[in-house]
């Protein structure tokens, strides 16, 4: 995770390219096993780092990394407002 707790990549491109990186390994995983068997399975382990261990967190991580800046959250008497 970068930094602060958020799913947050440093980029935006850097970010996509771990998503090509770790769904392209997990859809590779599978669909290589006919070709070499079980030992195309081990292309999951490195889908998984790529997306550091969840697919949905990748999802939620684009969109922080996206709107990283643009929308920003106000607290007045216990009321809050995305701005």
């Amino acid at each position: 995770m970068a930094g602060n707790g958020s799913f947050a990549s440093k980029s935006v491109p850097r970010h996509v390219a771990r998503g090509l990186v770790g769904f392209g390994s997990v859809v590779a995983a599978f669909a290589l096993v006919p070709v070499f068997g079980w030992w195309s399975l081990l292309l999951i382990p490195v889908g998984v780092l790529a997306l550091r261990g969840c697919p949905a967190c990748w999802v939620i991580g684009l969109i922080e990394t996206v709107s990283r800046g643009r929308i920003k959250s106000d607290c007045v008497d216990g009321v809050c407002r995305l701005r």
